[in-house]
């Protein structure tokens, strides 16, 4: 028993339609022979014909053939559509998309296993089914429609397995973004820190020694004050020029202080600091963008 490589039920419906297509093949052929018969019985009358009129006849014959032969080629083409349609629309029920190898529909030795199989097994159904019952195409059972769903089920579960894996890369890598960005801002503050310290060190130690500076002054004043008027008023415009001094000394101090703290900002470690929290910055806004992507409500 030839076998096509389908269930028996599919099997038996490639069955029906071969039988349909037979009994049209079988019409289409007696009307052929009709045409023939009718050539004979209306125009072969005589006993001798002319060579025009035998190509007369063989014209029309052939015209009237020509007709019948392409009618019925255009009918077996729609009548394919319209099997190709029902099998279709059963598909997207389901959501499936069939596809067709046109290659294959003039394979040789796939012809000569369905003439094969057109010879046995079909005749073999002829005779068990003489008079076959005409029923529709049957939808595809519910077994298959559940293997359907699981394996959509399936696959869905393995997309969000995926999905998650990815989250939890991205989550961890933006923890790791934040931890380098705390990081680099304890350095900076650190950094920071150790700069301000250094400099109320220098400014400590210069207002330290003009204090120094002012004590001694006043000191030379007191020692002069008792000896000469002259030189106690010396000593005062001395002690204001100095007072002057000092007040102008921390006005420089001030704007020293401002020129080190610009100088700072512009040295290499303060700018390479700050491009690397710009660019932590910029990552962690990215990485948020995934993450709200993916995870919407979160």
């Amino acid at each position: 028993m030839a076998d096509l490589g389908f269930s028996e039920h599919h099997q038996n419906e490639i069955i029906n339609y071969m039988r349909f297509t037979r009994s049209k093949r079988i019409l289409r052929l007696k009307t052929i022979d009709a045409c023939f018969e009718e050539v004979k019985d209306s125009r072969l009358v005589e006993e001798t014909f002319t060579v025009d009129e035998v190509r007369e006849m063989l014209d029309g014959l052939q015209m009237v053939v020509h007709g019948e032969v392409e009618t019925e080629l255009m009918n077996s083409a729609h009548i394919n559509v319209l099997q190709l349609r029902q099998l279709f629309s059963q598909a997207e029920k389901f959501y499936l998309r069939l596809q067709s190898d046109i290659s294959e529909l003039e394979n040789r030795e796939l012809l000569e296993q369905v003439a094969e199989f057109e010879k046995t097994d079909f005749k073999t159904f002829d005779k068990i089914n003489q008079n076959p019952s005409k029923s529709k195409l049957a939808p595809m059972n519910e077994s298959g429609v559940s293997e359907l769903l699981n394996k959509e089920i399936a696959r869905l579960q393995e997309e969000n397995d995926k999905l998650k894996t990815k989250l939890r890369t991205l989550e961890l890598q933006a923890m790791s973004v934040l931890d380098e960005k705390t990081k680099a801002e304890r350095a900076l503050k650190d950094l920071q820190k150790v700069q301000g310290e250094q400099q109320v060190a220098a400014h400590s130690m210069e207002i330290s020694s003009l204090e120094d500076t002012v004590a001694a002054l006043k000191v030379d004043f007191e020692k002069t004050l008792s000896t000469n008027a002259a030189l106690q008023k010396d000593l005062q415009e001395n002690l204001i020029s100095s007072k002057h001094e000092l007040l102008r000394v921390q006005e420089q101090l001030a704007m020293a202080e401002k020129e080190l703290e610009k100088k700072f900002q512009q040295t290499a470690a303060y700018r390479n600091m700050k491009e690397i929290l710009t660019k932590k910055n910029e990552q962690i806004k990215e990485l948020r963008k995934c993450l709200q992507k993916y995870e919407p409500n979160e």
